[in-house]
């Protein structure tokens, strides 16, 4: 199961501050249903690699949405097809390891 994660930043906001637009992405991913966790640096989401993609693309289209001009957002995708993995499983594992 492919996991990403996502970091979408807006660039010349009113003020320095972008939590508005942090909250209005990731209500993105919970009226979709998704299994998406938040940490403090990005949003990781686990689930079918053409619905990430699909997310991702209403994700970063919501700063422009709300009057942003320019917007940078990075995705990392782990596809592992060996074996079906979840991020919850992932960090378990490492967990295990320390």
């Amino acid at each position: 199961m492919p996991i990403a994660t996502i970091n979408i930043i807006p660039i010349g906001t009113a003020t320095p501050s972008v939590g508005d637009f942090v909250a209005d992405c990731v209500k993105v991913l919970k009226d979709a249903g998704a299994n998406f966790e938040m940490n403090a640096m990005g949003t990781v989401i686990d689930g079918d690699l053409d619905d990430i993609l699909m997310l991702v693309k209403k994700m970063h289209s919501v700063p422009f949405e709300k009057g942003v001009q320019r917007v940078v957002t990075t995705v990392s995708i782990d596809d592992r097809r060996d074996k079906k993995v979840t991020s919850s499983e992932k960090l378990e594992s490492l967990m295990k390891r320390l």
